[in-house]
């Protein structure tokens, strides 16, 4: 096994521990966790099997396979950030109401508190 390979398959695995600590520590949640869990799965599977890839690469007709994993990573990573964006934008409505809400109930509270008045 090359250098490499080593290297690869044993941050995946430390990556995977890193993933699994967090989920337990309850600082991820475990459906964005399972995402990560298969990123450092395919690290190791890639690390033991690199020519994986390289099979891969040749069913899709890319001469050069390092460029398939590099467009998978962006696309990954795109897709990742849309449905960052779209979390986001939820989160944002949902304080937006909250906040809504909170100021129409201080208002019946101070309309009353007059009315006791």
């Amino acid at each position: 096994m090359a250098n490499y390979q080593i290297t690869t398959t044993v941050l995946g695995v430390l990556f995977a521990a890193v993933i699994l600590f967090l989920i337990r520590g309850d600082r991820l949640y475990l459906r964005l966790g399972l995402f990560w869990m298969v990123v450092a799965l395919l690290a190791v599977l890639l690390g033991v099997w690199p020519r994986l890839l390289d099979h891969f690469a040749d069913e899709l007709g890319i001469r050069y396979s390092p460029t398939l994993l590099l467009v998978c990573a962006v696309g990954v990573l795109f897709i990742k950030a849309l449905h960052a964006d779209m979390v986001n934008t939820r989160i944002e409505r949902q304080v937006r109401r909250l906040n809504q809400s909170l100021a129409l109930l201080q208002l019946k509270n101070q309309q009353a508190a007059n009315d006791k008045r």
